[in-house]
């Protein structure tokens, strides 16, 4: 037998299971062999001598819906030994969208999700999954599907209780968006217009994900003093409904000692429902800094929200309501302080310093400046925290990476810290676990039967590692930074990265149903 590519004498992790030294041929982007191949036929030989071969990782949440429309090789990724990306979390997505309301949801999505097009040439999720395809990334993307975009298509960004007619609509969309190939229904409830979502309506839309079997993947309605009582809402909805559940990146934004509460409450219903979770490995997140603001002050879309912004009576009751909180909501700024909360590397605290104003006034002068196109960065765990969940049973990775000026470092990060330094240095999970979790058991939980694992006849999307030097090196201020030690990356054969550097091959595409 002939092959494409011949790694040899590589020690393979196969997905699930136990490594053994073999050499893996590739032909026609599949895995066609796997043994001792000395002196086949083959174009190309990659000695993997003391390197670990894995199939390639899966980020399991990125916020790359329009990313490949600027940078075709989504390298931040790439460079990792990340070959599959699943887009659209947290209910935002740019598709479907009504007609007439593409720029405002361009305008809210812009801090998270970048521009793409000047002039966004869709309505339908379908016409975007096909758009999308033409920007030919070098990763595969997995489409979700996102309530809150689907909420906003049919209602659109207001504080509004579906008809039952609308209710029909809404559920129309979610089953359009999976026919199409959405391997997920997201929900982001602390997000306009999602978060005005109450739980019977996440109940209807869940239905029609549950025939496919397709995970909800929430961001749940509280990630702080309210996180459990959040969760258990969407173990209610999955367990209901029928359909399987997925948090998105777990964490506690309140106290480190919800931790162990929050996992035994995850233990206890994956009795009852197919449950799974994904973290990045960092004790900081990132998200918009808008969603520091009160519901109320969100509600009316974009420039509605900056007019109370820019109105100081208004930017009165915000303070207060920081200072006070209000029934049900996070309140993130009132839970971590200005001291905790950075953009454009300065903490909220700083910038109030520099401004002479307060801290909630310098909230709303960034926003005003920006056109609320701006990210934070928010630290609020422990690294003990963060270890205890990633070491838990039912943990799989998410980067939650936002492209960007000056991004969080897990968009570099993530599999480096997770795998390299958690599970290779330091032990938190035997090595063959940690590979399973990147990769067969997240292609699992997708639903992906033909890649995740190293086996005759799978795809051959495959990361060669030098396990010595592979680990993550960005930091909060120097994030732009890809680990060493990734000797190969391959794409359904292809190779995409070579010793670290992109080899400019886009062999991806978006996944379809």
């Amino acid at each position: 037998m002939s092959f494409d590519v011949l790694i040899t004498a590589a020690t393979v992790y196969p997905g699930e299971g136990a490594p053994f030294v073999a050499d893996v041929g590739v032909k026609d982007g599949l895995i066609a062999d796997i043994g001792d191949l000395a002196g086949a036929d083959t174009a190309e030989v990659v000695a993997g001598d003391g390197l670990m071969l894995c199939p390639g990782f899966i980020d399991l949440h990125i916020h790359a819906a329009l990313a490949s429309y600027d940078d075709p090789l989504l390298t931040p990724a790439l460079l990792q030994g990340f070959t599959t990306l699943v887009i659209n979390p947290d209910g935002l997505a740019p598709a479907p969208v009504a007609a007439g309301r593409a720029a405002a949801r361009q305008n809210y999505l812009r801090a998270l999700e970048g521009n793409g097009p000047d002039v966004w040439p869709w309505t339908t999720f379908s016409e975007y999954l096909d758009d999308l395809a033409t920007t030919r990334p070098a990763l595969t993307l997995v489409p979700s599907i996102g309530h809150g975009a689907v909420r906003d298509t049919v209602l659109g960004d207001g504080r509004v209780v579906p008809t039952a007619e609308q209710l029909a609509a809404m559920r129309r969309e979610v089953r359009l968006g999976l026919e199409a190939g959405a391997r997920m229904l997201s929900f982001g409830l602390v997000y306009i217009p999602g978060a005005y979502g109450d739980t019977e309506e996440l109940f209807a839309v869940a239905q029609e994900a549950a025939p496919f079997g397709a995970p909800l993947v929430p961001h749940v309605r509280n990630e702080g003093t309210g996180l459990l009582p959040a969760v258990r809402e969407m173990i209610d909805v999955a367990r209901r409904s029928g359909a399987p559940l997925h948090l998105s990146h777990l964490k506690s934004l309140g106290d480190d000692s919800q931790v162990d509460a929050l996992l035994a409450l995850l233990d206890e219903a994956s009795r009852e429902i197919d449950l799974t979770f994904d973290q990045y490995p960092y004790g900081a997140g990132a998200t918009l800094l808008a969603s520091l603001l009160p519901g109320w002050a969100q509600e009316g879309g974009a420039a509605a929200t900056l007019a109370r912004a820019a109105d100081s009576a208004e930017r009165e009751r915000i303070a207060a309501d920081v200072a006070n909180g209000l029934p049900g909501w996070e309140n993130i700024l009132g839970t971590l302080g200005g001291e905790n909360v950075v953009v454009r590397g300065l903490s909220l605290a700083e910038h109030a310093d520099e401004r002479g104003v307060s801290v909630v006034a310098a909230v709303c002068d960034l926003l005003v400046e920006s056109e609320l196109s701006v990210p934070m960065v928010l630290h609020y765990a422990s690294d003990e925290a963060v270890r205890t969940i990633a070491a838990h049973r039912l943990h799989l990775v998410g980067s939650d990476g936002i492209f960007g000026e000056l991004p969080h470092p897990r968009l570099y990060g993530t599999a480096p810290r997770f795998f390299g330094r958690f599970v290779v240095r330091d032990g938190l999970v035997p090595i063959e676990e940690g590979v399973a979790r990147l990769t067969e058991r997240a292609a699992k939980r997708i639903g992906l039967t033909d890649r995740g694992r190293i086996e005759v006849g799978k795809r051959a999307d495959l990361v060669l590692l030098d396990p010595a030097l592979y680990i993550d090196t960005a930091t909060y201020d120097d994030p732009k930074r890809s680990p060493d030690g990734v000797r190969g990356v391959w794409v359904a054969g292809a190779c995409v990265a070579r010793d670290g550097v992109p080899t400019g091959a886009r062999p991806g595409g978006v996944l379809r149903a």
